[in-house]
This record gives structure tokens, C-alpha cells and sequence, in this order.
């Protein structure tokens, strides 16, 4: 058994105000376990994706995160509880005014090949994307995979 306090937790960069993974912290070896908290306009990953391998499951705890999805935008608001399995493809964003709480659960931990799409401006369209730290550590990277082009930066 292992128990752990949310906020003792440290937060990572990315796309989230606050995004702590409290898979590790547990000791968790079957499953991948993060909090997140979305201020207006955050998302939860870095672009539209799909795990190969990884059935995902989001419980909105408070405000509403709109899921983009392959058959549209589905609202999910607190109390609710949204699935995604294996190679669907999603992207949960924070439309609304209030600060969103999600946990977010994957099963198995491991997710497989990651496939994720996001606009590049120099080529005109949603292109397939590599993640990267900076050289100085200090901010993620979304790069087109097409042109080389920095398409989103999160620190």
C-alpha cells in the first residue's frame, strides 16, 4: 500500500498549470495516474493524440474540459466521467472561465506508439509532431515533424 498527499507531489511542464504524476509516487506499476489542474485555455496533452496501446479514463473533478474528438467536441463537466480506448484519438481543453480539476488514468502504463497531430503555421495545416526538451532544460517543444517548425512551447 502506498498513500501520498496530491500537493507533496511536485508538477511537471507541459501544457497544464499544474500536472503532477502521481504514478510513480504510488509505486504503481499497471497503470499511469496524473493529476491535472487547467486554467482557462490549458489542455491536457500536447496536441490531438492516440495511444496504440493505452486505454484512458478522465474524471473531471471540477469545471468542464471539452474533449475534441474524432466524432466532435464532447463537454465533460465535474461529476463525469469520459473513456477513451486504444488508438481513439483525443485532446481534453479547458474552454470555460474557471480553473478545471481532471484526473486522469491509463491502463496499461505503458501507452504504446503515440501518434499526435497539432497546427504548424509554416506548413498551413495539422502535422504530426516530436516533443523535446530545450537545450537548457527550462521548456517542452512541440516540433513539426514536416518542417522542423516550434508549433507550441510549455514551460
Amino acid at each position: 500500500m502506498e498513500k501520498v498527499t496530491i500537493e507533496d507531489v511536485n508538477s511537471r511542464m507541459g501544457p497544464a498549470a499544474v500536472k503532477r504524476r502521481l504514478t510513480d509516487a504510488l509505486g504503481a506499476t499497471d497503470m499511469a495516474l496524473n493529476y491535472y489542474e487547467l486554467a482557462p485555455g490549458d489542455s491536457l496533452g500536447f496536441g490531438y493524440h492516440r495511444h496504440s496501446a493505452q486505454e484512458e479514463v478522465f474524471y473531471v473533478q471540477s469545471g468542464t474540459v471539452t474533449f475534441e474528438t474524432d466524432a466532435g467536441d464532447v463537454a465533460v463537466a465535474a461529476g463525469e466521467v469520459i473513456r477513451f480506448g486504444p488508438g481513439e484519438s483525443q485532446l481534453g481543453t479547458n474552454e470555460g472561465d474557471e480553473r478545471a480539476i481532471v484526473l486522469a488514468m491509463g491502463a496499461p502504463q505503458e501507452s504504446g506508439e503515440l501518434h499526435m497531430v497539432r497546427e504548424c503555421a509554416a506548413c498551413g495545416e495539422r502535422t504530426e509532431q516530436d516533443i523535446e526538451l530545450t537545450e537548457d532544460r527550462d521548456a517542452i517543444v512541440t516540433l513539426c515533424v514536416d518542417c522542423g517548425a516550434e508549433t507550441g512551447r510549455f514551460d
